[in-house]
């Protein structure tokens, strides 16, 4: 076993293969941009080195400085961990003829799997089913377009290079497909340095099950069993389970022996994932993609495995045979794995940025597990995925993990930015998912009530923010009108909805207090310790928190969460200084190109401008019909949360 590693990465990956290397006694070593300074990772590595400035660029994608640093603080091994240069053959290799070793496969590997297109061409050689489509080199977009074409629409375009849902477009007409393609290859130079794209039939109702694989430089080679996948948002995983809801046994070891097989073809080392796209309606399965790395969602398959997977790598790549062999593998339970993301599920999964001003969890135990590498007070950067934390839970079948996820989800609480906790709530509760009736499409079907309007605030909920309101007594009333608590004066408190205001009075009895709220009271008594609220209304008791930050006010109650702007009575409202026909920034980010004229006339829903932040593409589109007037940034600048983009005059 090695001695040091160092690990080149960073957030929740780098902990997580901290904590098993302190295990096992390996001391490591963690690298650092800038804006990962005070991150969580750095203090708990035995040694730490700044790499760079925030931007990937010029910190985790340099290789050479990463390779410097290995040799300087004595590392006998680099553990990539996901992202950033886990799945570069360059960066293998660099390794190699450092004399460091990567715990991961060989470039070679990494190479023949690296491309999409060569890796289908080498699948179907070694009898792998592949998917209809086209995987040639020749990239002229008419030909693209022949190819498409001949497949029949709907068709999928995929970068070559990469994943995460990066590059990839589905096109349901040929009138669509020379702008998507123009999308995809623009979104793929910027995240993988490769536009080159690969076309393919895309099936209406997908599955995504993967198998995960491991070999070792003996000759032994094992798959750990399936996760489903599907459940997506803009083909990136929102949550995923092991094993598979419904997976006949007969499918289940095919589909590892195919993987096996794909392993093998490539003469695979460590730990990697073959992912597979399989036909609901035909039970049929399709190669996709293999990823020569640790996925994100490892941890379903060690919490039904009892495995650890980077123990396993560690000893793999120190040159040590599997720790178990094909038949000792046994499936126990059933996990599921919720990715907790800083976004906007009510605004197109907008990334969020911010601090997390306030952060609880629920408590871990040999049944829920939370892999994070924030803690409250930290940032969420523009820089970096905008994953929070992935929340795993293990249950003795299917029905008992989804009870277990729905209460630890109920329990997470995070204010200071926005996140899809309760989308992801929702998502659990839905009889579609909570029955395993599930594919790529089950977000978009069920669109409306997973994505439902927010709802407005309750009588109760209204008398709880009010009572935390008054028992804070920060508000800067005078003291002419301010609040008594020996008095019988009556107050008045406003929230406001987005564009609604909602009140409750609250008046001060002897014994307590009345709350009315949208023509409903309460008699109440309640006391604030810290943002915990213990009340009683009508008798039964309430437990809630409420947090205040600046004028937010975020209530979680009975696993629910509101928030709200408190209404300072004694404020004046700003106008902005150009109304409401100056479109902003939703996102801090770069301008990619300008879609229209200045003085051209557009319909609502036009593109007028795409904006890249965390490397994906979003469309800013006409609020409606009318002029654009003025871009205040060009193509290729950057811009910040809230700058104004485009003058546009409403007609």
């Amino acid at each position: 076993m090695f001695n040091k590693i160092l690990i080149a990465n960073r957030s929740e990956i780098a902990c997580r293969v901290i904590k098993t290397a302190r295990a096992l006694g390996v001391a490591t070593v963690a690298v650092y941009s800038d804006a990962d300074a005070d991150a969580r990772f750095v203090k708990l590595a035995d040694e730490a080195y700044r790499l760079g400035p925030a931007p990937a660029a010029e910190s985790y994608l340099r290789a050479d400085l990463i390779l410097a640093i290995a040799r300087q603080s004595g590392a006998q091994a680099v553990h990539p961990g996901y992202g950033f240069l886990s799945e570069n053959e360059d960066f293998a290799a660099a390794c190699q003829a450092a004399g460091i070793a990567f715990i991961g496969p060989p470039a070679a590997a990494i190479a023949a799997m690296g491309s999409k297109s060569a890796a289908k061409a080498l699948m179907e050689t070694a009898g792998v089913p592949l998917v209809p489509g086209y995987h040639g080199d020749d990239q002229d977009p008419a030909l693209l377009q022949s190819q498409a074409d001949a497949i029949g629409y709907p068709v999928l375009i995929k970068a070559s290079s990469g994943g995460g849902g990066k590059g990839m477009r589905i096109v349901e007409s040929g009138a669509e497909f020379a702008a998507a393609l123009a999308s995809c290859q623009r979104e793929a130079r910027a995240s993988f340095g490769d536009d080159k794209v690969l076309i393919e039939k895309y099936l209406t109702r997908p599955r995504h099950v993967e198998i995960q694989v491991f070999a070792d430089t003996l000759g032994g080679c094992v798959y750990l069993f399936e996760r489903d996948c599907s459940v997506q948002r803009r083909h990136q995983k929102v949550l995923e389970e092991a094993p598979a809801p419904h997976l006949p046994e007969a499918t289940r070891q095919a589909m590892g022996a195919a993987a096996v097989a794909a392993a093998r073809a490539v003469g695979y080392v460590g730990a990697g994932t073959v992912e597979f796209i399989m036909d609901v309606d035909t039970g049929k399965f399709y190669f996709m993609e293999m990823n020569t790395r640790l996925q994100v969602e490892h941890p379903v398959t060690e919490m039904i495995t009892g495995q650890d997977l980077v123990a396993w790598q560690l000893a793999v790549a120190a040159g040590g045979a599997l720790p178990l062999k094909q038949e000792q593998l046994a499936i126990r339970g059933h996990a599921i794995e919720a990715r907790i993301y800083a976004e906007d599920p009510d605004k197109g999964f907008l990334p969020s940025t911010g601090t997390l001003v306030h952060l609880a969890t629920p408590a871990e135990s040999a049944c829920v597990r939370i892999d994070a590498g924030v803690e409250q007070g930290d940032a969420i950067s523009p820089f970096y995925d905008p994953m929070i934390a992935k929340l795993i839970v293990w249950g003795e079948n299917r029905e008992a993990a989804l009870r277990q996820m729905d209460a630890a989800l109920a329990q997470y609480r995070i204010v200071g930015l926005a996140s899809n906790v309760s989308f992801l709530r929702r998502i659990v509760n839905h009889p579609a998912f909570a029955c395993g009736d599930v594919d790529t499409g089950l977000i978009a079907r069920h669109h409306d009530t997973l994505l439902p309007p927010p709802a407005a605030p309750t009588p109760k909920q209204l008398a709880l923010l009010a009572l935390a309101e008054a028992l804070a007594g920060q508000a800067p009333y005078p003291a002419a009108a301010g609040w008594r608590l020996n008095g019988e004066q009556t107050r008045r408190f406003a929230f406001r909805q987005e564009d609604a205001e909602h009140a409750a009075t609250l008046r001060r009895q002897a014994d307590g207090f009345v709350v009315a709220a949208n023509g409903q009271s309460f008699a109440a008594q309640a006391r604030l310790q810290g943002s915990q609220l213990l009340a009683t209304l009508d008798g039964a008791a309430a437990k809630a928190v409420v947090v205040r930050h600046g004028a937010q006010r975020v209530l979680f109650e009975n696993g629910e969460r509101l928030a709200v702007e408190w209404v300072d009575p004694y404020a004046c409202a700003e106008l902005g200084a150009h109304g409401e026909t100056h479109l902003k920034a939703p996102m801090p980010g770069r301008v990619v190109a300008l879609l229209a004229e200045i003085g051209e006339r557009v319909a609502k829903g036009s593109p007028l401008l795409i904006l890249e932040a965390m490397k994906m593409e979003h469309t800013i589109t006409a609020p409606g019909d009318g002029v654009v007037q003025d871009f205040y940034f060009a193509a290729g600048e950057q811009v910040k949360d809230g700058d104004e983009l485009v003058d546009f005059v409403a007609e």
